[in-house]
């Protein structure tokens, strides 16, 4: 297995020469002092940890997995130093408050940061990841004593988070649940029930971990307008600061999985637990969704993370792995054979790859931007139009990067051939590890509903509209030699819009349409706005080529993706033109 190396260059050409992030910092009151230099010494000391710290230890810890024994998780071996190590450095608070000792950096950033670390060790990933949730709708939704007793040793990662939402018979269907939150005369609140599938519920890494529950009080409305967000600690705090007795929380087991086997997957029993309430009464879902549009991008990036390191590494065996003759053209003939990337199906997979591993850093970066937008802008007009973005490309960025990353790490294992199946190379790990981040965070099936149900038929199309400007503003100064690709982009562009409209003028008549053809929309609207970031990309680094040479594949990748990828859509629109006529020809009775 590859060596993983962080794609430096690569995250500064977004950062700096495609969105130009440093421009929005000079206008916004908070971000003003941050520039593109320390932006990239931050970069590059999170990629020292990543490469020398985290990613040796990948193999070995899912070899290991995580262990339980009367409650206690107990994580492999490294982890624990590994943690305290990127907790010293203050890596756990990137994105926190600097009022409480958090960075403050600004997504588009981060997500450079989140990236390493998914492509190093996905499974450890999840401990900090969990953690900078948990602390995000603490900061905004918390009263100031929660925070003032919390935040501090959580950013510092001296304490951990978690999020406590599904139950045995509740998964998506949050209004469901039947966790109860009891008032006390203290102003607490007793906490009673299980919930399942919990990250990082239990562990060894700190000394105490803060569960955020979502609950129900005795007289709640139902269904999900009844739900309320508890801060659950897993040992009390003492009003000095210490910690005090063991609460009512215990992990009743851990999940055996397919992949992710060095993240504590665990069930979590509540008997009265004392909890605390965040934010106001039946306002929990409002409350855990303020951090939902950086959870669900986090998560899209773990499918990111995975691919470049299945691209890193089908490049390398690519190159060494000597098998059969290439084209005249190739051969090498002082050799009995030449390496595998000469010929025509290793070639495919493994720009795929890179068109995928490339075209995501730019769109996880573009939703990055418009997060940042959204919360620091100083301009209101910037700021709601990031917002629209961010509501609009959410549910794409978690579940087409997702989906792309789980291709990218299957052809991976195909370049690998037999080498790819098995376990010593690695790379089966990455297939196994990617595949539940198209699950959880809501599936990617619930994220396309609510793509295509929620905000495009829910705005009457609205919220699709700043996307297709961004789009038009590109297509409106072509760039010289990709006159063909312009033409496509306009045509795929025109295409979204005409499905779109055809989709909402259906729904009247059709009320399957939505649930029938979600996905494909989803997928229609992701294959299009890379082909779009792809341009852009190519149009960034067109008069940068001299000066950075490696910038010379740019265009050649993006000729390649609009030629043989982003061509899907056109089978995508069949299928959405077909409606739900052909899945609701079956009875129940009939499967």
């Amino acid at each position: 297995m590859a060596e993983y190396r962080v794609p430096r260059e690569d995250m500064q050409f977004v950062l700096q020469d495609v969105f130009q992030v440093d421009q929005d910092w000079s206008q916004s009151d908070e971000l003003a002092e941050l520039d593109l230099e320390t932006a990239f010494a931050i970069i590059d000391e999170g990629a020292k940890l990543a490469e020398t710290l985290i990613a040796p230890l990948a193999r070995a810890a899912d070899e290991e997995g995580v262990s339980y024994t009367d409650g206690q998780v107990t994580t492999p071996k490294g982890y624990k130093e590994n943690f305290q190590q990127l907790a010293a450095g203050g890596w756990v608070g990137v994105t926190a408050n600097p009022e409480f000792g958090g960075m403050g950096l600004p997504k588009s950033v981060s997500a450079q940061y989140e990236e390493m670390l998914c492509a190093a060790d996905i499974s450890f990933s999840l401990y900090p990841g969990l953690t900078a949730g948990a602390i995000m709708a603490l900061d905004e939704h918390a009263d100031s004593t929660l925070k003032s007793t919390y935040l501090e040793n959580m950013i510092t990662g001296q304490w951990t988070g978690s999020m406590c939402l599904t139950e045995p018979h509740a998964g998506t269907d949050l209004g469901m649940i039947r966790t109860k939150a009891i008032p006390q005369d203290d102003g607490s609140f007793a906490i009673s029930g299980t919930k399942i599938f919990i990250t990082a519920g239990e562990h060894d890494l700190a000394e105490n971990i803060i569960h955020l529950v979502l609950a129900k009080l005795p007289d709640a409305p139902t269904g999900s307008r009844g739900i309320s967000l508890f801060l659950v600690p897993k040992f009390l705090v003492n009003e000095d600061g210490s910690l005090g007795e063991h609460n009512g929380v215990v992990c009743g087991s851990i999940e055996h999985k397919m992949g992710i086997h060095a993240s504590a997957t665990c069930v979590m029993n509540f008997d009265a637990a004392k909890g605390w309430m965040v934010g106001e009464p039946n306002q929990g879902l409002a409350a855990m969704f303020t951090m939902m549009n950086y959870e669900r991008l986090g998560v899209g990036i773990q499918g990111l993370g995975a691919a470049t390191r299945s691209y890193q590494n089908a490049l390398e065996y690519a190159q060494e792995r000597i098998q059969g003759r290439g084209a005249k053209a190739t051969r090498d003939t002082s050799k009995e054979a030449d390496p595998i990337i000469v010929h025509g199906d290793v070639r495919r997979m493994l720009l795929t790859m890179k068109a995928f591993v490339e075209g995501g850093r730019a769109f996880s970066t573009y939703v990055g931007q418009q997060l940042d937008r959204a919360k620091f802008a100083n301009d209101p007009a910037m700021r709601e139009r990031g917002t629209a973005l961010v509501q609009l490309l959410t549910p794409v960025a978690k579940a087409f990067l997702t989906d792309t990353g789980f291709e990218a790490t299957v052809l991976g294992q195909q370049v690998f051939g037999g080498h790819g199946f098995i376990r010593e190379w690695g790379q089966e790990q990455l297939v196994r590890d990617t595949r539940i981040a198209q699950i959880y965070e809501g599936t990617n099936g619930i994220q396309a509903l609510d793509l295509l149900g929620r905000k495009v038929a829910g705005s009457r199309g609205e919220l699709l509209k700043p996307l297709l400007e961004d789009i038009q503003t590109l297509l409106a100064e072509p760039l010289a030699g990709f006159e063909k690709e312009y033409q496509q982009l306009a045509e795929a562009t025109q295409l979204v819009g005409e499905v779109t409209k055809s989709v909402l003028t259906r729904v009247a008549e059709d009320e399957n349409i939505i649930s029938s053809v979600a996905v494909e929309y989803l997928h229609l609207v992701g294959y299009v706005t890379f082909g779009y970031l792809w341009l852009r990309m190519a149009k960034a680094a067109a008069p940068l080529v001299a000066e950075k040479p490696y910038l010379a594949s740019k265009a050649k990748t993006a000729k390649f993706y609009m030629a043989r990828i982003l061509p899907r859509i056109h089978s995508l629109a069949a299928v959405i033109k077909d409606g739900s006529s052909s899945l609701y020809l079956h009875e129940v009775g009939d499967f």
